[in-house]
């Protein structure tokens, strides 16, 4: 299906592919409503296929934001991240005048955890009326663009990941270091496949990320952060990504096992208030 790029029909949802790879619109559905068993499975189907899915004008509630994610799996509380009053599953993501944007680096969500993320549900509440984009990027075509001898370097080879800039924030809001403490111990340094094989699709993605891996397992600090460096910029390939403009009451729904994202920062001081539910998913093999 990747090859196709042209609108499909499936359960009466229609798919608008954006890019060959990654990236499509889905039309046809009211989030608003319950969905049927049909629709959820072709929607799973849909994300397995293009890595993003983008909705529009759904007016939703929380309550119908949670329901749809929870359409996926169980949804994770984030430990760092502020969440919404009563809704300890909704991250509240909100920049304006006195925050500027912080997620302007390519990242997959929460692979500091042992179990990271299946995926993301994020809801426009408040848009900038320009800026803020968020652009995806394909990393199944980041993994097969590499040369022959570099997937040989790395595939096999593990990485260690960690919360590190959340630690940081925590020290700048005064936390003590006994407080961090206990935190690292509920959330210690875990090691993920620099090359992950994707649970469902069986195929391989390049899966280290700027924003939480640390160094690759066995190799000189030297040699590690250089081989690094060069796997994080195979997601600012323009080939491999699609970018999103935001509206409000826009959704998108990523896959985190096969795709990374950078939330564009180029809209301070105006105001760009999200909301991000986060489904649960497995330990990386």
């Amino acid at each position: 299906m990747n090859q196709l790029v042209r609108s499909l029909v499936i359960e009466d949802l229609t798919i608008l592919p954006m890019t060959p790879t990654i990236g499509a619109e889905i039309e046809g559905i009211d989030l608003s409503r319950p969905l049927a068993a049909a629709t959820v499975s072709a929607l799973r189907q849909a994300l397995l296929d293009w890595k993003v899915l983008f909705f529009r004008d759904q007016a939703i509630t929380t309550e119908q934001h949670l329901a749809f994610a929870r359409c996926f799996g169980d949804l994770e509380v984030h430990p760092f991240a502020p969440h919404k009053p009563d809704f300890p599953e909704v991250l509240a993501i909100t920049h304006d005048d006195k925050s500027k944007g912080r997620e302007n680096t390519w990242h997959s969500d929460v692979t500091w955890r042992l179990e990271p993320s299946l995926g993301s549900v994020l809801r426009a509440v408040e848009v900038p009326q320009v800026g803020g984009d968020t652009l995806f990027a394909d990393m199944y075509a980041a993994w097969e663009g590499l040369k022959d001898e570099v997937k040989a370097r790395i595939d096999g080879a593990m990485a260690v990941h960690d919360f590190t800039h959340f630690r940081a924030g925590m020290r700048k809001r005064g936390k003590s270091e006994a407080e961090i403490a206990a935190f690292e111990a509920l959330y210690p340094m875990v090691e993920h496949p620099v090359v992950r094989t994707h649970p469902e699709t069986g195929r391989k993605c390049i899966y280290v990320n700027a924003a939480f891996t640390l160094h690759i397992v066995g190799m000189e600090k030297a040699e590690s952060d250089a081989l690094l460096a060069h796997l994080y910029a195979q997601a600012a390939i323009p080939e491999y990504q699609c970018r999103f403009r935001w509206e409000k009451n826009s959704i998108a729904f990523w896959d985190n096992r096969a795709s990374q994202h950078y939330a564009v920062s180029d809209y301070f001081p105006a105001v760009r208030k999200m909301e991000r539910v986060t489904v649960i998913g497995d330990r990386p093999r």
